[in-house]
């Protein structure tokens, strides 16, 4: 049923089909399949899925304040190869407000659906540079399927494969990236800022049916109008393309970084297998340990199995909830997987390099290529 498991441990056959609605009642379902109900109930008899509106607030203002700092480090500098400081630190508050993007457009953050798209929109566009819509469309088919075979759109092929047989079919310079993709991960996501910026200007220049097209255009025309001029205006020509270099290259490392651990080298699931909501979310996606301060860097995504589980969960609560969904686990044997964030990102590498193994040439191994001809 899943086809790529790096560390599972097989459920019975009995437990990994859909509940068939022949039960009486819900005491008669099967615990893996009480299990979502449960936790659910839980978290809200807890009052963990109320809004954290001062959380938000603070944060907000807490990026306001760097913002405005960074552009007072600006002007005060001039002309000095300093300025490439204040560019690595935009770099990491574009990131900050891309996770406040992200938590509105899970309608985390203000008390209605239309009210937090319209955040999410202001916050992309505005703050970060993307398209809101591109984000929202590709990163709800990924909660919805996550590591599932031509559902996630998260493991599709792109510079980078992450199914061994989109790395058999790499060709050309592809082909020789693939090969040693898990040691180059970390130094291509240097480009994912600019490819990011890309995908949401293609999505909205070329998709047909697009929700809010212009609107967003208009925000991302804005803000590259008044982040680039006073870049080219006041630095030299040269210094005007590092310091965009470096703020480009820090933030799609950030994003990377962030979002890399989550699910990277754990189990791959197979595009007709049928999991409950519960097993499906749980195990494949991965923790990361730290509390507070892996919280704040990471955005809240060091608690995906929870943010998986409660997409419209507030950050703060995350925390509450893991303790919860932990003692479900256990009680029920659900692999649950934390580990530290160096160890996630060397899990990740070694996944990645095991992926490109495929796109080595038959030839280069003589037993390989003997096996073939036989």
């Amino acid at each position: 049923m899943i086809i790529s498991s790096p560390t599972l441990t097989p459920y019975p056959s009995s437990t990994l089909g859909p509940v068939r609605q022949t039960y009486a009642g819900t005491d008669t379902f099967p615990p893996i399949a009480r299990a979502y109900k449960e936790v659910s109930q839980v978290a809200r008899e807890s009052g963990l899925l109320r809004r954290a509106p001062w959380f938000y607030a603070t944060v907000g203002a807490a990026l306001a304040l760097g913002l405005a700092g960074a552009i007072a480090g600006f002007v005060l500098l001039g002309d000095s190869w300093f300025q490439l400081l204040i560019a690595g630190a935009l770099g990491i508050l574009f990131t900050q407000i891309a996770f406040l993007a992200h938590e509105a457009a899970h309608r985390v953050i203000l008390k209605t659906g239309p009210m937090n798209d319209r955040l999410a929109r202001v916050l992309a566009g505005l703050g970060v540079g993307m398209s809101y819509s591109w984000w929202d469309s590709k990163h709800s088919r990924h909660h919805a399927n996550p590591n599932k075979v031509g559902k996630d759109p998260d493991i599709a092929v792109d510079t980078i494969s992450f199914l061994e047989e989109d790395a058999a079919e790499a060709r050309g310079f592809r082909r020789l990236i693939t090969r040693k993709q898990g040691w180059l991960f970390f130094p291509l996501l240097t480009l994912e800022g600019l490819n990011l910026h890309y995908l949401s200007l293609k999505h909205l220049l070329t998709e047909p049916k697009v929700k809010g097209r212009w609107i967003e255009l208009t925000y991302i025309t804005a803000r590259f109008a008044l982040y680039l001029t006073p870049i080219f205006l006041f630095l030299p020509l040269g210094m005007a393309f590092a310091f965009l270099g470096v703020q480009l290259a820090v933030f799609g490392v950030y994003m990377g970084a962030a979002f890399a651990p989550n699910h990277k080298g754990m189990p791959v699931i197979a595009p007709n297998a049928k999991l409950d909501f519960f097993t499906k979310q749980v195990r494949t996606s991965r923790n990361i340990a730290g509390g507070w301060w892996a919280t704040w860097l990471l955005g809240g995504l060091n608690y995906q199995v929870e943010h998986h589980l409660f997409p419209s969960m507030a950050r703060p609560h995350l925390s509450k909830a893991r303790a919860i969904v932990r003692t479900q686990c256990d009680a029920l044997g659900v692999p649950y997987t934390e580990t530290t964030l160096w160890r996630s990102y060397a899990i990740v590498i070694d996944y990645l390099n095991r992926v490109g193994l495929a796109a080595r040439d038959p030839f280069d191994c003589p037993a390989a290529a003997q096996f073939r001809r036989g």
